[in-house]
């Protein structure tokens, strides 16, 4: 008999509580229709006040600004794209003229291929500077010397030896040319 007692006072205790969450659930949902009534009503007061064309945007007029959005972002991007083709036949065209350039050097028969080559795009004249040191020492250039190995022996400057020499070619220094050394030690 207690079992059966247990069990009813156990049940009513959960309806308590089930009506107790019930209660909370209603006061919340309740709150919430006050909140809406206010919003609601502070919507009804706007518009009855005369809120005005400007402050109130219908879905006809956000749906036309986007179309008028998109409209601007592919004639931008199409703008884009023309110039991007434009340069880039730019570059095509250039390309095509030095390979041809370069094509009518080879074909051209009894020419040495560097005097073809020579002919087909003259070199610009090298500019030297006259900035470094008038004193200095002679060097004589060594087997497996380079411009920047001379510079560091000699704690020099590689660009004042090649302005002092007048060395238009900086890898074709010869074994046994004398060079001077501005500032060189």
């Amino acid at each position: 008999m207690a079992a059966p007692r247990a069990a009813a006072q156990t049940d009513i205790a959960d309806l308590h509580e089930d009506v107790r969450g019930l209660s909370q659930r209603i006061n919340e949902l309740s709150l919430r229709i006050e909140q809406l009534e206010h919003d609601n009503a502070e919507l009804r007061a706007k518009v009855a006040g005369g809120a005005s064309n400007r402050d109130l945007v219908t879905e006809s007029q956000l749906n036309g600004a986007v179309a008028d959005l998109n409209a601007s972002i592919k004639s931008a991007v199409a703008a884009s794209r023309g110039e991007i083709l434009q340069q880039v036949a730019t570059q095509m065209e250039n390309l095509a003229k030095q390979t041809n350039a370069a094509l009518d050097s080879i074909s051209k028969p009894g020419i040495p291929a560097p005097a073809r080559a020579a002919s087909a795009a003259p070199a610009a004249k090298p500019v030297f500077g006259e900035a470094y040191s008038k004193e200095g020492v002679s060097y004589t250039v060594l087997k497996g010397d380079s411009l920047g190995a001379i510079a560091k022996k000699t704690g020099a400057k590689a660009q004042d030896i090649i302005d002092a020499n007048k060395i238009s070619d900086p890898s074709r220094i010869q074994v046994g040319q004398v060079l001077f050394v501005p500032g060189g030690k």
